[in-house]
C-alpha cells in the first residue's frame, strides 16, 4: 500500500467492476454475478472507511481531557504517529450567551496526515454540491457475495445484499493504541474476509443501484 494516497485515477479494480456491471447487470433478475458487480461499483464509490473528522483544526479543551472525550483520546494517538501536530491556542467559547476565554490544545494535520484527508462524497454549499473531505483509514473492496434477500415489486423491488470484504488499510491502523481509540476501525480491518456487511440495492433500469446513491 502506497501510504493510502488520495485517489486521482480510476483503479484497475474499479474499472473491472464498471466493465462487469455493464456486461451483466442489464437484467432485473438478481444473481451473484449481477449483485456482485453492483456491490463492486458501490464500494469503488463509497468504500472509504473514514473517521468523521472533516473539519480541521480540532480543538481539545481541558474539559474534554477531564471527561475523556473522543478527541481528547484520539488526537494524542494520531500525534504520536506524526499524522497531526498540536500547539496551544486561545479561543472564546460561548456558554449560553456568556463568553469564556480559554486556552485549548489545537491539533492540525501534518503533511503525512494530509495524505489520508481525501475527497469523501459531496456536501451542499450555497445550494450547490461541492466535494466533502474526511480523514480516512481504509478502503473496502468486495470479497464475495454471501447471499441476498428480495423485497418489494416492480419499481420498488429491492435486494438486501450480504457480502464479505477485503481491506486496503493505512499502515497506522496496525498500531495498538490506534486500535484502542478507534475500535470501529479495528473491528472492520480485523473482519476482512470473514465479517459480513449489508447493502440495499434497488432496480433502476438498466442496473441495480445502492439505495443511498439514489
Amino acid at each position: 500500500m502506497n501510504d493510502f494516497p488520495m485517489k486521482t485515477t480510476l483503479s484497475a479494480a474499479a474499472l473491472a467492476a464498471a466493465l462487469a456491471l455493464s456486461a451483466c447487470s442489464h437484467t432485473s433478475e438478481p444473481n451473484a454475478e449481477v449483485l456482485g458487480a453492483a456491490t463492486q461499483k458501490y464500494l469503488a464509490d463509497r468504500g472509504d472507511l473514514c473517521l468523521g473528522k472533516s473539519r480541521w483544526p480540532i480543538d481539545v479543551t481541558q474539559h474534554d481531557i477531564d471527561v475523556g472525550s473522543r478527541d481528547a483520546r484520539q488526537m494524542p494517538a494520531l500525534e504520536r504517529l506524526g499524522l497531526v501536530a498540536s500547539g496551544v491556542a486561545e479561543v472564546d467559547v460561548d456558554d449560553e450567551g456568556t463568553l469564556h476565554h480559554m486556552k485549548v490544545r489545537r491539533f492540525d494535520l501534518t503533511d503525512a496526515g494530509r495524505k489520508f484527508y481525501i475527497v469523501h462524497g459531496t456536501m451542499n454549499q450555497g445550494g450547490k454540491p461541492v466535494p466533502a473531505h474526511d480523514f480516512c483509514a481504509a478502503h473496502l473492496t468486495l470479497d464475495k457475495v454471501v447471499g441476498w434477500k428480495l423485497n418489494g415489486q416492480g419499481a420498488q423491488r429491492q435486494a438486501v445484499v450480504s457480502y464479505t470484504y477485503q481491506v486496503e488499510a493505512a499502515p497506522w491502523t496496525q498500531d495498538s493504541e490506534i486500535q484502542q481509540v478507534f475500535p470501529v476501525v479495528a473491528g472492520v480491518v480485523h473482519g476482512a474476509g470473514k465479517a459480513q456487511l449489508q447493502e440495499t440495492f434497488q432496480w433502476r433500469d438498466p442496473q441495480w443501484v445502492a439505495v443511498d446513491q439514489l
